[in-house]
């Protein structure tokens, strides 16, 4: 007796069709009644080749208040975009929510509205690169870390799942660090896969003095995934401790949150640049958490929009 539900061919007779034909359905690419793209309710000249993201959605507004002019703003659900100008420089500024999850639905909605002709639902031949700056909060693991230090991420390590429903294939370097950061932590010997992929160089270095660099750990939640302990007991009780002395040609992992693996990855894949900044609240070995936050978390804004604007 046949089971119910979507038979496998469906599924391989879409993928196929794309391939075939280079045309996206309409339940690959979900478009709104508008030709919005369907999380982030924006057109693709609603956009700008450079693009901030946040995890709050009431950071946008945080952003967005030094732009010198704003010219769209959208809204749906947790994802608010804000695009205009600081002086010359279109940026846009949006808000993702918190986790991996939805980064898999901005990454690849942003790259739609750039690579994808919403009226043929074909693949440009010539394809658009963007910019893509994450300016975030972090705990960090290292005792010499002060809180409210600036980090980028010359590397992400992904404690999620979400790479592995991607084909990707990781250079000679990466390969070598993440074996290096299995073999030493033991993460990877059992629920946990770890992927890691690196920054964008031409993003990188615009973002010297003031700002430290590390490699920074992606974890799947908040609590039981970032070692913490409230009624549950943690699997990896010693989870950050384990990442905290892990070392590799000089490279520490400084800091955890919850999106820079998934956007390095996607992006990636996807052709854009990606940079990850964000600056420590907490410092998880002192247990010492920012006096203000906010005030840290407008210094990192007013500092790197400085760096971006000129990019």
């Amino acid at each position: 007796m046949k089971q119910p539900g979507i038979k496998p061919a469906i599924i391989y007779n879409q993928v196929m069709h794309i391939r075939e034909t280079n045309t996206i359905s309409e339940t690959e690419l979900i478009l709104t009644p508008q030709s919005e793209v369907y999380h982030l309710h924006l057109q693709p000249h609603q956009l700008a080749n450079t693009v901030i993201t946040v995890g709050s959605p009431d950071r946008v507004a945080e952003v967005s208040k030094h732009f010198d002019s704003i010219e769209h703003r959208a809204q749906n659900r947790e994802f608010i975009t804000h695009t205009g100008y600081i002086g010359k420089k279109p940026i846009a500024v949006i808000s993702t929510g918190i986790g991996t999850g939805n980064i898999d639905i901005v990454l690849n909605e942003l790259d739609a509205l750039v690579n994808i002709d919403f009226t043929t639902r074909t693949i440009k031949e010539q394809k658009t690169e963007l910019n893509i700056i994450r300016l975030g909060t972090c705990g960090t693991l290292q005792k010499d870390v002060a809180v409210n230090s600036f980090i980028v991420s010359t590397h992400a390590i992904g404690l999620d799942n979400l790479l592995h429903y991607y084909n990707f294939q990781n250079s000679e370097a990466e390969v070598e660090l993440l074996n290096a950061f299995t073999t030493q932590t033991g993460i990877g010997d059992g629920v946990i896969k770890p992927y890691l992929n690196d920054c964008a160089d031409t993003l990188l270095n615009k973002f010297g003095n003031g700002y430290l660099r590390g490699i920074t750990a992606t974890c799947p939640g908040f609590y039981a995934p970032q070692g913490r302990s409230v009624r549950l007991t943690p699997v990896y009780p010693d989870l950050l401790d384990r990442m905290a002395g892990f070392t590799h040609h000089n490279s520490r992992v400084l800091n955890f949150e919850m999106e820079t693996a998934a956007i390095y990855g996607l992006g990636k894949l996807l052709g854009h640049n990606c940079l990850s900044v964000s600056v420590a609240l907490a410092n998880r070995a002192t247990h010492t958490f920012s006096t203000d936050p906010d005030a840290a978390v407008e210094r990192m804004i007013v500092q790197s929009l400085e760096i971006i604007a000129a990019v």
